[in-house]
């Protein structure tokens, strides 16, 4: 057997559902979306349910699909570390 099943590589990780990984961990994550018009920070989970709008101007920033929440255009985000 020439696979390493105690040591998986990272890549092989990230392909495998989230229940199979060696140690298991959840796709989802939350992030820091930032309005286009006013530049405020929200933090928003990525797959919301609900449409997500800015608190100061009422812009919406993603809208939910069936998995993971659509930024509207000109959003930039970074995902929170722990």
């Amino acid at each position: 057997m020439d696979v390493d099943l105690l040591h998986p590589s990272p890549v092989e990780e990230a392909q495998k559902h989230k229940l199979k990984r060696l140690v298991q961990s959840p796709n989802s994550y939350f992030m820091d979306v930032k309005c286009p018009g006013c530049l405020q920070i929200t933090t928003v989970f990525s797959h919301a349910e609900s449409v997500v709008l800015c608190g100061s101007c009422n812009a919406m920033l993603c809208q939910p699909t069936g998995g993971i929440a659509r930024l509207t255009e000109g959003c930039s985000f970074r995902k929170k570390q722990d």
